[in-house]
């Protein structure tokens, strides 16, 4: 490839992993599905579960558009490719953007079948429906999630692609293209790795982080891993005596138990 084609190439990927992975300069620089649709998603403390009923719908269509960004952009980098007319473009790039058509298109397909009947078969909500009582539906357990989500007293804590939320009820993980929800009551926590790290960014003190194993009772709510400092967890989770087992590091949802 000529320099063009290589500089375009490089640049996209740097923009691509960062608009993926979202580091902190491109979120002071709204560069962020949650920013640059906040108008049609909404606000995440007055309808939480609504607003990542959209979020992860909305991140999922436009992470899919990005292969095609790419090809629609080396139609301009790469244009004696003639990569603006399919037909004339070579085997390769055709390939590539049978694939960069095919992933929006099916990226829309799963989408309609998410907001099927009230959003009622995408992921957050079947799993609500798990505790929903039979009377009722999921957007009652949603309720209850919203309402919790906004009282002041709830933890809250990590980035935004892998933050940690605990309520009076719910403990909850919000992912980029998920938000896991296990009610407290029905799960087990095992704490499966413990880091000490000599300095942390934030204090200039020593921390501990702890990689909690979260795990439903019922079998049909997929389990999550959480990773947070020590101190935060100890002040979410009432601590309860140790087990027996010396060597098991182990915690539940109102307790913490450490190897010494």
């Amino acid at each position: 490839m000529d320099s063009p084609e290589v500089t375009f190439t490089l640049a996209y990927l740097v923009f691509a992993v960062c608009f993926v992975f979202t580091p902190t300069e491109f979120h002071s620089a709204g560069l962020t599905v949650q920013n640059l649709l906040s108008g049609w998603l909404g606000s995440e403390d007055a309808a939480f579960v609504s607003y990542h009923l959209r979020r992860t719908s909305a991140t999922l269509l436009c992470h899919s558009l990005l292969p095609l960004g790419y090809y629609v952009g080396m139609c301009f980098a790469a244009s004696e490719k003639q990569l603006y007319s399919p037909s004339q473009a070579p085997e390769t790039w055709r390939l590539f953007l049978l694939l960069a058509v095919t992933l929006p298109t099916v990226a829309c397909t799963l989408i309609y079948y998410w907001s099927w009947d009230r959003w009622a078969c995408h992921p957050l909500a079947r799993t609500l429906a798990l505790y929903a009582l039979p009377q009722s539906g999921w957007w009652a357990v949603a309720s209850s999630v919203n309402t919790e989500f906004r009282r002041i007293d709830k933890f809250a804590t990590g980035a935004p692609g892998a933050r940690v939320i605990v309520t009076d009820t719910w403990v909850m993980k919000v992912t980029t293209y998920r938000v896991h929800v296990a009610q407290q009551q029905d799960v087990h926590l095992t704490v499966t790795e413990s880091q000490q790290h000599e300095l942390s960014p934030d204090s200039n003190l020593p921390v501990q982080l702890l990689t909690i194993h979260v795990a439903s009772t019922s079998p049909a709510v997929q389990a999550f891993d959480i990773r947070n400092e020590a101190p935060p967890c100890r002040r979410a989770l009432v601590r309860r005596p140790q087990p027996s087992s010396p060597h098991l590091v182990q915690a539940e949802l109102h307790g913490v138990w450490r190897a010494v």
